[in-house]
This record gives C-alpha cells, sequence and structure tokens, in this order.
C-alpha cells in the first residue's frame, strides 16, 4: 500500500475531529458550559486540521473575532501547504 494514503487517512479523521471540537465549543459556549482550551483547539489545527476548522469557524461564526484565529490559523494552514508542496518536490524531482 502507498505511504500517503495514511496520510490521506490522517488528514481525514484529523479535520473531522477540529471541525467536531469547533461546532462542539460554539454550542458550549451558548449554553454557558465548559470550553475547549483554544491551545487545544490550535493543536488540532496544527495537527492538520486547519482546513475543516477554518471552514467551520467561518460557518458558524465561532472564533471570528479572535486574532489569534483568524491570522494563526490561515498561517498554519499556508505552512502545511508549503511544506507538504516541498515534501512532495523533494520526493519526486529532486
Amino acid at each position: 500500500m502507498p505511504d500517503y494514503i495514511y496520510f490521506i487517512g490522517w488528514l481525514i479523521i484529523i479535520n473531522f475531529i477540529a471541525m467536531a471540537a469547533t461546532i462542539s465549543d460554539k454550542r458550549r459556549a451558548a449554553r454557558h458550559r465548559w470550553r475547549i482550551p483554544e491551545n487545544t483547539l490550535l493543536l488540532l489545527s496544527a495537527l492538520g486540521g486547519s482546513p475543516a476548522m477554518l471552514i467551520t469557524m467561518k460557518k458558524i461564526r465561532h472564533k471570528t473575532q479572535r486574532k489569534k484565529f483568524m491570522i494563526g490559523i490561515p498561517l498554519i494552514l499556508f505552512f502545511q501547504i508549503v511544506l507538504c508542496g516541498s515534501f512532495l518536490y523533494f520526493k519526486y524531482y529532486a
């Protein structure tokens, strides 16, 4: 089985978890309950969940007033794209 299958599987799982955590945090905020720590949400984003988290945040309007999230998550996504692109470049062309 090719190596990238595991990577794609990881991305699917972590993006689902990031989306679920963002939605859960929004619901908990509305009900004045215990919230998911911001560092946990950022960690999920850094582990590969940044695409789903960014889309979910904008869709449900959660954490959109926080600069840490509106600047940080797109930056994380940008660096992840650059990292993946450079990895693929060096694997196949160098």
